[in-house]
Order: structure tokens, then C-alpha cells, then sequence
């Protein structure tokens, strides 16, 4: 069973930078793809980000691409997303997930493990 713990979000102008991180215990973190989701108030829970096991491959939403990058490190069993230029649309609660296929993170939205979600709210 793996826990995951997500943290870094909070409340920043239109514009800025914040980088959420998540800490993985429990399981085997290499046998897992890691990602983020977002849920904004109303809307469905979308993909954001996602990465191998290896970390030798990223995907991205095309809301977010060029803006955001996702990294780990397993040593650490951590990964974290970094955000900037951020903008309004991009508030929601930020979810760090894992599975053990990276196509049912960014297809799906789907995860077998789930962080608590960390609030990222951008002010216009």
C-alpha cells in the first residue's frame, strides 16, 4: 500500500511560480508512474501531469505544457511539480497520484493512490 503526501500549494498573483511536492511511503515508489490531477470547483478532475517510473518520460495536458515540469527522484521517493507562469484557470485543488501504468494516469485521470490534494488558488 503506498501513502502518498502532498504539499506546496497556496495562493499566488497571476504570473507567479509555486512547486508542489509529494512524498511517497510504502510500496516500491520505482514500481509506480507518478502524476498530478486538479479539481476546480465544478469541473471534472483533470490529467495535469504525469511521469515513468524511470523518469525518463513526462506528459503533459496541453493546459499546462510549457508552463509546468514534473520531476522525481527516487532515491528520495518524491516528486514534485513545478508551476510558472500561472494563471487563474490554473486554481484548483492539486492532486499527487500514482499507478503502475503511466496510460492510465494521462488517459484516464485514473490512480490507484491518491494524495490528500493541496489547494493552489491564483489570483487575476
Amino acid at each position: 500500500q503506498v501513502q502518498l503526501v502532498d504539499s506546496g500549494g497556496g495562493l499566488v498573483q497571476t504570473g507567479g511560480s509555486l512547486t508542489l511536492s509529494c512524498a511517497a511511503s510504502g510500496g516500491t515508489f520505482r514500481d509506480y508512474a507518478m502524476g498530478w490531477f486538479r479539481q476546480a470547483p465544478g469541473k471534472e478532475r483533470e490529467f495535469v501531469a504525469a511521469i515513468s517510473w524511470s523518469g525518463l518520460s513526462a506528459y503533459y495536458a496541453d493546459s499546462v505544457k510549457g508552463r509546468f515540469t514534473i520531476a522525481r527522484d527516487n532515491a528520495k521517493n518524491t516528486i514534485a511539480l513545478q508551476m510558472h507562469s500561472l494563471k487563474p484557470e490554473d486554481t484548483a485543488v492539486y492532486y499527487c497520484v500514482g499507478d503502475r501504468a503511466a496510460s492510465r494516469l494521462r488517459v484516464e485521470a485514473a490512480a490507484d493512490y491518491w494524495g490528500q490534494g493541496t489547494q493552489v488558488t491564483v489570483s487575476s
